[in-house]
């Protein structure tokens, strides 16, 4: 995908998302998993970036990011998947063999609102919508899961209070409104009632309505990203 320009992005919240090239599997077992979550937690250190939901699937993975300085986001990111990379190639013996994931990671801003209860949602039940589990809590490496959070990067206090019924929202079927409402940002712009993500387009410098290059995910694949 085209390079966006990573400036304004201090207090937004982020919606960041990537996945495994040519069908690629990032997680075929638990030490893989385990691996990729260690290297969260290092950049974490490195870059004081607030983690607020995630998500690891087969062959993908979700985050949403909360940076608060305007570098922050490139800078966790860069280190993160470069890290991964080089880990995983090692691990699995396969190092000169080409890239690993599908293109550089997508970015989406979100407002923190309703919208953002949207997005965490999405993110935290995509092992359900798979078919993975049953249960949000059931996923081991999801933020949704109390064994998640203890081997997963620290998570951060959300923008806005989480809700007191938000277990039972992660185990209630998204209606197809919820769903293309999240689905459709990572082709349009960002994701938030129209003034606020005119004035955040503008605020990055996002030409409003580019859309985002990608192969749309199959359910082959472990489900939609």
């Amino acid at each position: 995908m085209p390079r966006r320009p990573r400036a304004g992005c201090a207090g937004l919240v982020f919606h960041v998302m990537n996945r495994g090239a040519r069908r690629t599997r990032l997680f075929e077992t638990d030490e893989d998993y385990r691996a990729f979550a260690g290297i969260l937690d290092k950049a974490h250190h490195r870059v004081p970036m607030r983690v607020l939901a995630y998500v690891f699937m087969p062959n993908h993975w979700h985050l949403v990011l909360w940076p608060r300085e305007d570098r922050d986001l490139s800078a966790f990111m860069a280190w993160a998947t470069a890290m991964h990379v080089r880990l995983w190639h090692l691990a699995h013996q396969t190092v000169g063999t080409g890239t690993l994931y599908q293109s550089r990671f997508k970015a989406v801003p979100v407002k923190d609102d309703g919208h953002f209860l949207a997005v965490c949602r999405y993110v935290e039940r995509n092992p359900v919508r798979a078919g993975l589990v049953a249960r949000a809590d059931d996923w081991t490496w999801s933020s949704a899961s109390p064994v998640g959070r203890r081997v997963g990067p620290p998570l951060d206090d959300w923008p806005l209070e989480r809700p007191m019924d938000w277990d039972r929202r992660l185990n209630t079927p998204e209606t197809a409104a919820e769903l293309q409402l999240v689905r459709r940002e990572r082709n349009g712009p960002p994701l938030g009632p129209p003034e606020w993500s005119r004035q955040t387009a503008a605020r990055l410098g996002w030409p409003v309505g580019q859309r985002r290059s990608g192969r749309p995910p199959t359910p082959a694949e472990g489900g939609r990203n």
